[in-house]
């Protein structure tokens, strides 16, 4: 069955979008409460905030964000008493229910899915000591939390949580591997691109996938960052480094899995090791750009009729 599009509703507390935030999905139980540390009395005084649920504090480490994920009863209770314990959080999201219908072993399960999750897509490092084991649900009460956890990983990049977040792909349907030197499909649903730097002994393949710009497993970029350090793409390649998608490996660094980045530029930049206009540095099998392979496809599109 096709996806289907999603309407998510954010409620700006105060007017601000850097601050307390509502959201919720019609026909979804959940409630979600984003709020900054420095408003944790008003946050903490809102209803939802004393309903059974899960939880995660979000702050900035020596090596970027890092996170931890917990569960409570009354989740207002558990976060008065990580504010005193805990030192990292800036940032905090709390995960409850509209009708406060989640019981103990339900956000148990949901505490050890997340914890699971997060632990997979090494996004964030968590700050927890442990992962628990999921609690014994019944088959229906655990389907029902896997389809409040599929809507939850929807709404929570909306308040730019990408923690869960997965831009790993697999290597199958399509063999993903630019080592394989796999024929480009050139139909709607994918293109070839390659990006060549011969000086620097560079080279990637990227395939165009349903919107995504997935880059190769195999594809070589450059060992270290060599553009200026507050460029905007040096934590997206430490990240990257940090989290084994960029093996070292023989004076560069190979990419382990498939990745899907947000746009050609941010995959050019982290292969080149610089800020870098992807549109014009990927190029078509027949050499063309991005950007002129981009100009032709919207130059061959019917015109509507008025």
């Amino acid at each position: 069955m096709k996806a289907q599009g999603r309407s998510l509703e954010l409620f700006f507390i105060d007017g601000n979008p850097e601050g307390m935030q509502t959201a919720e999905v019609f026909n979804w139980t959940g409630h979600v409460l984003y709020f900054p540390r420095t408003q944790i009395v008003h946050a903490l005084q809102r209803s939802a905030a004393r309903h059974t649920g899960v939880y995660v504090l979000l702050g900035e480490g020596e090596v970027g964000m890092r996170a931890y994920i917990g569960e409570g009863e009354d989740v207002a209770e558990r976060i008065k008493s990580h504010d005193a314990q805990k030192d990292f959080w800036t940032h905090a999201v709390l995960i409850t229910t509209q009708a406060n219908n989640l019981h103990k072993a339900h956000v148990k399960y949901l505490e050890a899915r997340l914890i699971e999750e997060a632990t997979k897509i090494r996004r964030v490092p968590l700050e927890n000591n442990n992962t628990p084991s999921r609690p014994g649900l019944s088959e229906a009460a655990r389907a029902n939390m896997e389809e409040f956890l599929e809507t939850l990983f929807i709404v929570l990049p909306a308040l730019r949580i990408d923690m869960f977040l997965d831009r790993a792909r697999p290597k199958a349907p399509v063999a993903l591997t630019a080592a394989d030197n796999i024929e480009p499909q050139t139909g709607a649903d994918s293109i070839m691109f390659r990006l060549s730097a011969p000086r620097v002994g560079l080279a990637a393949q990227a395939l165009l996938i349903n919107g995504e710009f997935v880059v190769l497993a195999g594809s070589l970029a450059r060992d270290h960052w060599a553009g200026v350090d507050y460029a905007t793409y040096k934590k997206l390649y430490d990240e990257l480094a940090n989290t084994g998608v960029l093996v070292a490996e023989s004076g560069h660094c190979v990419f382990s899995e498939p990745y899907a980045f947000a746009s050609p530029s941010a995959a050019a930049a982290v292969i080149l090791g610089r800020a870098a206009n992807g549109t014009l540095e990927w190029k078509t099998e027949d050499g063309r750009s991005y950007k002129e392979w981009e100009a032709g496809t919207l130059s061959s599109l019917p015109e509507e009729d008025e």
